[in-house]
C-alpha cells in the first residue's frame, strides 16, 4: 500500500498555496491526489490512513467547491530528506508534521483541565465539581499517567482542591526515556524527577521539554512527540492541571483504563453541586462580587469560583479559576466552546 506517498504527494502540492489563486491549484492538488489513491485502492483497501484519506479528500472537495472533473497535476517531486533515513525516522518525534505527512490534514485537539474544588473540565466539555479526596487519575492511556491528589480544602468541608499532581510520560523509542514530573504545593518545580528538563538523550529527546513560566507557580511541559502541552499552576492553597492533547492521544486507552477523569469525568457518586448551601465562610454576594472582577462571563468558571471562595474562604481562588480560563482560552481548538453555561 503506497497511500503515504499519496499523502506526501498532497502535501508537498498544498503546503505553500497562497492568494488568490490557492483555490483552482487547491482543487487540482486534490484531484490528484483523489487519482492516486484510487490507483491504490487494490492493495490498500485495509489500511486505515487510505480510508481516513479517501473520506478526507470528499470533505475538502465539498468544503472547496471543487469539482470531481478537471486538470490534475503531475506529482511534484519532493526534495531528498537531509539524513538516509527519511521523513519517518527523523520526524516521528514531531507528532504534527507527521501526522500531516501521513493523514494530509492537522491533527485535531482536545482540552481537559482540572481546578479548584476540584472542578473537572473533561475532554468531551462535560464540566463536574468532585467530591474525590485521596488519589484519582486524570488520564490513564499508553503514553501518559497523570494522577491528581486531592484533600480537604478547610476542616470537617466535603470539598476537596488538589494538593499533589504526578504525571507520567511513558517511555517512547526514539523519542524520550520515561519522565515523571511532580508537584506539590508550594513545590512546583521546573525539572522533572530526575532533575532534567527534556527527554533525555534519545534522538528525539528534544521533544519533550519543560518552561517556568511563573516562578514555584506556573510551569508548562510540552510533549511535541505525542502533539500535547500540560500547565501545571498553583493559586491559593491549591494546584490545578490543564492540557492540550492530540485527539488520537486522548484515546489511546483500553477497556481496563475505565477511570480517566478527563475522559468520563467524575463517578456520579462524587459528583457535587456548585450551588453553596449551608453556612461558608464568605457570604456568597461577597463571593460572587470577587469572582466577578475575575471572570465578568457567568459561566461555569465563574460558578466554580464562587464555590470555591464560599467553601474555603480564600480569595486566591478567584486565580485559580481565571487560571483555567486563561488556558482554555489557549488550548481549545474551537474558541466558541470555550464558556460552558449550566
Amino acid at each position: 500500500c503506497k497511500i503515504l506517498r499519496c499523502n506526501s504527494e498532497y502535501v508537498a502540492a498544498t503546503l505553500h498555496l497562497r492568494g488568490p489563486e490557492r483555490g483552482v491549484a487547491f482543487c487540482t492538488a486534490l484531484r490528484s491526489y483523489s487519482l492516486c489513491t484510487r490507483r491504490t485502492a487494490r492493495t490498500c483497501r485495509g489500511d486505515l490512513a487510505f480510508h481516513s484519506a479517501v473520506h478526507g479528500i470528499e470533505d475538502l472537495m465539498i468544503q472547496n467547491n471543487c469539482s470531481k472533473e478537471g486538470p490534475t497535476a503531475p506529482p511534484r517531486a519532493r526534495p531528498p530528506a537531509p539524513d538516509a533515513r527519511g521523513f519517518e525516522v527523523l520526524d516521528v518525534c514531531d507528532y504534527e508534521r507527521s501526522f500531516l505527512y501521513k493523514h494530509g490534514r492537522r491533527p485535531a485537539f482536545r482540552h481537559c483541565a482540572a481546578f479548584g474544588d476540584p472542578h473537572i473540565r473533561t475532554f468531551h466539555d462535560d464540566f463536574h465539581t468532585c467530591r474525590v479526596e485521596g488519589s484519582w487519575p486524570l488520564l490513564d492511556n499508553e503514553y501518559l499517567f497523570v494522577q491528581a491528589t486531592s484533600s480537604p480544602v478547610a476542616k470537617g468541608s466535603n470539598a476537596t482542591v488538589t494538593s499533589k499532581l504526578t504525571i507520567i510520560f511513558k517511555n517512547m523509542k526514539e523519542c524520550i526515556d520515561q519522565k515523571v514530573y511532580q508537584a506539590e504545593l508550594d513545590n512546583v518545580p521546573a525539572a522533572f524527577q530526575d532533575g532534567s528538563v527534556d527527554g533525555g538523550a534519545r534522538p528525539g529527546g528534544s521533544s519533550l521539554e519543560i518552561r517556568e513560566l511563573i516562578p514555584g507557580r506556573r510551569v508548562e511541559i510540552r510533549a511535541a512527540y505525542i502533539g500535547t502541552t500540560i500547565a501545571v499552576r498553583q493559586a491559593g492553597r491549591q494546584l490545578s492541571f490543564s492540557i492540550r492533547a492530540a485527539e488520537e492521544v486522548a484515546g489511546a486507552f483500553t477497556e481496563e483504563q475505565d477511570l480517566q477523569l478527563c475522559v468520563g469525568g467524575c463517578p456520579r457518586s462524587q459528583r457535587m453541586s456548585r450551588s453553596p448551601r449551608g453556612r461558608g465562610r464568605v457570604a456568597a454576594e461577597t463571593a460572587r462580587a470577587l469572582c466577578r472582577e475575575m471572570l465578568p462571563v457567568e459561566d461555569v468558571y465563574f460558578q466554580s469560583c464562587v464555590f470555591d471562595v464560599v467553601t474555603s474562604g480564600d480569595a486566591n481562588f478567584t486565580m485559580a479559576a481565571r487560571g483555567a480560563l486563561e488556558d482554555a482560552r489557549l488550548f481549545l481548538p474551537d474558541a466558541e466552546k470555550l464558556h460552558i453555561f449550566q
